[in-house]
């Protein structure tokens, strides 16, 4: 049996959107962006919703319209994939590594509480990720940047839908309608939802959507589009140097109809999680990602952490005989401090993240997506439970 890391499901509904569109004619960035930024913010509770490219053009832009500054820095957790951290060095800021949780891999407050005590530059901002679809504490991440005056833009490119809550008798808050400056998501193939390439910020505050519009497509004045259509005219101003991240209606055309199923979407992967869950509690070789009560977790990814101590194989060998079986992983992932950028431009070393380094060398991503069937579900959990069994110390 052959099971990938993840299958996307795209159905007639997005192929007869993206048919409708190439005929309207209008494909590039118009009112189907702007309809399904108009969904998507209403499916988050947010004010304000800007599709761009990619979830990394939107925390670029986030940054940019929180004024961002050479000589300042920010937080973010080591344990995160590039783009989070890159989008400071874009302006030229300093990224300020935190490690992490070893259970959630979240950021680890008291951890950035000495990374502000110790650092030398300005730190104005904070960038928690919700790794794998769990949320961070989200309360407790304000109260932090409360504390030390930081502004917070959540790193969701996992994370659509999911929501979080301090106990059982409150309300949910959902991911993107919050208290922090920017949330950016991700639309990315292997995502929860999907538009090929795509990303979407949301913010409570209309100055940041504003700007976060215009510099999303050359800095040109508001509703730059429109000058093609017959509400609008030829004539339009450069008001700042923007960029290039603005989301076609062909992608929207895909996104509009994955929304409608984002939340059947996560049912499916929650269903998939909870027979992962249920049937390998009992190995002792592995342990399963947490979960939480006052969590809506979205589920994009389950990882698993090796006991290595009671495997007579490390990660990787494990990752080799799945994948010998047919099964597809991932590792989510090298920490940043580990890669030679961070390496070498900071000085970073293993031992200057203790959790991070050692958690790494233990995680494996199984394959979960939402059509996943039974059988491969159990074909992923006989082969994880055999190589555990035929390799254990």
């Amino acid at each position: 049996m052959q099971i990938p890391f993840f299958r996307p499901i795209v159905g007639e509904d997005e192929l007869n959107e993206v048919n409708n569109t190439l005929k309207s004619g209008w494909l590039t960035t118009g009112a189907k962006t702007k309809r399904f930024e108009e969904e998507f913010a209403k499916a988050v509770h947010a004010p304000y919703a800007v599709a761009v490219n990619s979830c990394t053009a939107a925390l670029h832009l986030a940054v940019e319209a929180l004024h961002l500054q050479k000589g300042e820095a920010v937080l973010v957790p080591t344990m995160t994939f590039a783009a989070t951290a890159e989008v400071v060095r874009y302006l030229n800021a300093t990224p300020v590594l935190v490690d992490v949780l070893g259970d959630t891999l979240q950021i680890n407050l008291e951890d950035a509480e000495e990374r502000i005590r110790k650092s030398k530059i300005k730190i104005v901002g904070i960038i928690p990720v919700h790794i794998g679809g769990m949320m961070v504490d989200m309360f407790k991440v304000q109260e932090f940047a409360k504390k030390h005056n930081l502004w917070i833009v959540e790193d969701a490119a996992h994370s659509f839908p999911a929501a979080w809550r301090r106990s059982e008798n409150e309300k949910w808050k959902y991911c993107g309608s919050g208290d922090s400056e920017v949330t950016c998501f991700s639309f990315y193939a292997n995502k929860t939802i999907t538009t090929g390439e795509g990303g979407m910020a949301t913010t409570h505050k209309e100055n940041l959507a504003e700007r976060m519009r215009i510099m999303s497509l050359h800095g040109i004045s508001k509703d730059a589009w429109k000058r093609f259509t017959s509400s609008g005219s030829w004539y339009y101003e450069i008001v700042a140097p923007g960029f290039k991240y603005n989301l076609t209606d062909v992608a929207s055309s895909i996104g509009l109809h994955q929304l409608k199923k984002a939340e059947l979407f996560r049912e499916k992967r929650e269903e998939v999680a909870n027979k992962y869950i249920e049937n390998m509690k009992d190995i002792e070789e592995i342990e399963l990602p947490p979960t939480d009560s006052n969590r809506l977790h979205s589920w994009h990814l389950f990882y698993i952490r090796l006991n290595l101590e009671k495997l007579k194989i490390d990660r990787n060998e494990f990752i080799e005989k799945l994948k010998e079986r047919g099964i597809m992983t991932s590792v989510h992932w090298m920490p940043l401090h580990m890669h030679p950028y961070y390496r070498e431009v900071y000085g970073f070393k293993e031992s200057d993240f203790e959790v991070a380094s050692k958690v790494y060398k233990r995680l494996v991503s199984l394959p979960i997506f939402p059509d996943m069937r039974d059988e491969e579900i159990e074909y992923v959990i006989k082969n994880v439970r055999d190589i555990c069994r035929e390799n254990r110390n």
